[in-house]
């Protein structure tokens, strides 16, 4: 072997060995991939020394493609950049998250007494009364009732307990499974361009 392949073989191999030493941290979520969070709301209390702000009422919270509803919301900052929240509601009903995703004709609506968001596993938690529906171009396909429900809007990974105040009949969790010919039957319609008559 030549002094020229000894070192192209020397190259692809300290390459190699990088890219597998470097591998966990490269794929680590970084806080300066998150994107930009607005909220709306008629008041809000912010202490830069503990990085906690409280909005309250009508609070509207809009952060990529998820939207929050709530009566309150408490978002704190952790030293990484993260944010987490805790919405909670006093005069609307239930609080309300609403996650799209577009390329996919998806719309996921969850409902609670109060949600829990986590910025950095991208997970959102509905507790009491709570009710996740996934709509697929405006047609509602699977549903899960429990007291609580989270969610990972990333993997699409769901986890459902029971309980006293679980929005399933009998305190038990309840999930309805639509098969997945309907929900690739209503993608394609959805791809279908619509004529005017």
């Amino acid at each position: 072997m030549n002094s020229t392949s000894r070192l192209t073989l020397f190259f692809w191999l300290l390459i190699s060995f990088l890219l597998i030493a470097c591998g966990p941290a490269l794929a680590q979520k970084s806080a300066t991939d998150e994107p930009d969070t607005v909220i709306l709301s008629d008041t809000l209390d912010y202490n830069d020394n503990t990085r906690e702000s409280i909005f309250t009422g009508q609070v509207v919270m809009t952060r990529g493609e998820m939207t929050l509803y709530a009566d309150k919301l408490v978002l704190n900052e952790d030293s990484d950049g993260f944010q987490f929240g805790t919405a909670t509601v006093e005069q609307a009903e239930r609080v309300l998250v609403r996650n799209e995703i577009p390329e996919n004709f998806e719309v996921i609506e969850a409902t609670g007494l109060r949600a829990k968001y986590n910025g950095k596993t991208d997970e959102v938690e509905m507790i009491g009364q709570a009710v996740v529906i996934k709509y697929v171009c405006g047609k509602p396909m699977d549903t899960i009732r429990g007291e609580r429900i989270k969610y990972n809007q990333k993997s699409n990974i769901y986890q459902a307990s029971g309980g006293s105040q679980s929005a399933g009949e009998g305190g038990r969790v309840r999930s309805l499974v639509t098969p997945s010919a309907k929900s690739e039957q209503a993608v394609a319609d959805c791809k279908q361009p619509t004529t005017n008559p």
